[in-house]
């Protein structure tokens, strides 16, 4: 564990004479509809963004509220945190993420964790971006899991488009869909 995270560190620590690969920005807001489907499904709304600092660095965040299905219970996620982008080709970018995290629930339920995460972004045409990326995530009170996410963005003009991302853990899918206004 702490050698993943020297390793994500090291990362970050490259030189820093590159920018995102063609196509790509990591100025965006998006905002929609979230789902968990697994042990208890649940569904509601979320809304996050990403803010380059720098050729090569960016700021994120994001927040969703789920309610557990035929209960009335409301899980509020959040996290934010620090990335680095290197491009390996014109077109594909590296991409390295550290975030803090936050899950609460309600009734005592509230616990801090942190996640560290390495994938690929690309620009596979002028319209559409994909990336994958794995991860490790821990709570306080729970243990740490491993997971792997892909995504993808249809842009329908220079500023807007349809961001969707599937993410699995543990027996778990958490996914998104909604419009991306980049800029």
């Amino acid at each position: 564990m702490r050698r993943s995270l020297l390793a994500l560190t090291l990362l970050v620590a490259l030189p820093f004479t590159a920018s995102a690969a063609e196509g790509l920005s990591y100025n965006y807001v998006q905002g929609g509809y979230v789902a968990t489907n697994g042990d208890a499904d649940a569904d509601g709304f979320g809304i996050d963004g990403s803010f380059a600092v720098h050729p090569n660095f960016h700021l994120f965040g994001g927040y969703n509220r789920q309610e557990i299905e035929d209960t009335n219970i409301d899980v509020d996620q959040w996290r934010v945190g620090a990335g680095y982008n290197q491009d390996i080709t014109d077109k594909v970018d590296l991409v390295t993420r550290i975030a803090y995290e936050k899950f609460d629930a309600g009734g005592g339920f509230d616990f801090d964790g942190y996640s560290a995460e390495v994938g690929v972004r690309g620009a596979m045409s002028e319209r559409i971006e994909a990336y994958v990326s794995a991860g490790y995530e821990d709570y306080e009170q729970f243990d740490g899991d491993f997971y792997g996410q892909v995504g993808a963005q249809v842009k329908f003009h220079e500023n807007w488009g349809l961001s969707g991302d599937v993410k699995f853990a543990d027996g778990d899918a958490q996914w998104f869909i909604g419009p991306r206004v980049t800029w």
